[in-house]
């Protein structure tokens, strides 16, 4: 379902878009797919290790972390001192097999007019291995990780500053792709249209609260990106031609 719900739509058509910037994980894959739950499940154990805690305390420390800092990762970094090359090489030390390939996934993205960049709060590493595994690497031309942010996580400003200078990119002409939707609060507010991914039953939907909120500075909305990026609009004549989807 793709529906303009914030200010005046002609202002986020995606005509306009030279640049798609897209988050990785449960943005590219569902959030059904067995990959976050096991970068879940590795936090955890690294937490419990590195502060001696029983599992379920670390559990607690690791999502009150994730929610009041933007990650887990900068939680850790600012209250316990953790070194965060250790923390991301032992939590993205996962199984990338049990991503498929995704053929479907192919065609919107080559439909996309101009580059397709990564944005995202894990590692190069593990964006790397996520986009080999889909079968899509080939189409993105930039990864922008935490360690290009200096570990400092989406939905902070500063991130997406250093993002924006480091691939010289105007925002007005940048679209942003996202799963989370606070993070595209900022997004939005720096000039970029942005898309949120919503899911149902998101593994962080009681974390953050993500049906709750002001959400005008989500630009267009849907529950499933290939679909999405199927319709997605054809820039012909400087028409922008919407798919024609029942709206929210």
């Amino acid at each position: 379902m793709n529906q303009p719900i914030a200010d005046d739509p002609r202002r986020h058509s995606l005509a306009q878009v030279e640049t798609w910037v897209f988050d990785l994980d449960n943005t590219l894959y569902p959030a059904s797919c067995s990959i976050f739950p096991q970068i879940d499940v590795r936090m955890r154990q690294f937490i419990a290790d590195s502060l001696h805690l029983e599992l379920d305390a670390a559990f607690a420390l690791q999502k009150r972390y994730y929610r009041d800092y933007g990650t887990t990762l900068r939680g850790l970094m600012s209250v316990h001192g953790i070194d965060p090359a250790e923390f991301l090489a032992y939590v993205h030390d996962i199984d990338h097999s049990v991503l498929n390939q995704a053929p479907d996934l192919n065609p919107g993205l080559a439909g996309l007019p101009g580059r397709k960049l990564i944005f995202t709060n894990g590692s190069e590493r593990h964006a790397v291995n996520v986009l080999h595994h889909l079968g899509i690497a080939d189409h993105f031309d930039g990864i922008f990780d935490i360690v290009a942010a200096g570990y400092v996580p989406k939905p902070q400003p500063e991130c997406y500053r250093d993002f924006l200078h480091r691939f010289d990119l105007d925002p007005r002409s940048c679209a942003m792709v996202e799963d989370i939707h606070r993070n595209l609060r900022p997004a939005a507010q720096a000039g970029m249209t942005t898309i949120w991914i919503r899911h149902q039953n998101h593994p962080d939907d009681k974390i953050l609260c993500q049906d709750d909120g002001d959400l005008s500075h989500i630009h267009h909305i849907t529950d499933d990106l290939v679909t999405w990026l199927n319709c997605a609009p054809t820039l012909t004549g400087g028409r922008n031609t919407l798919c024609s989807q029942k709206t929210i």
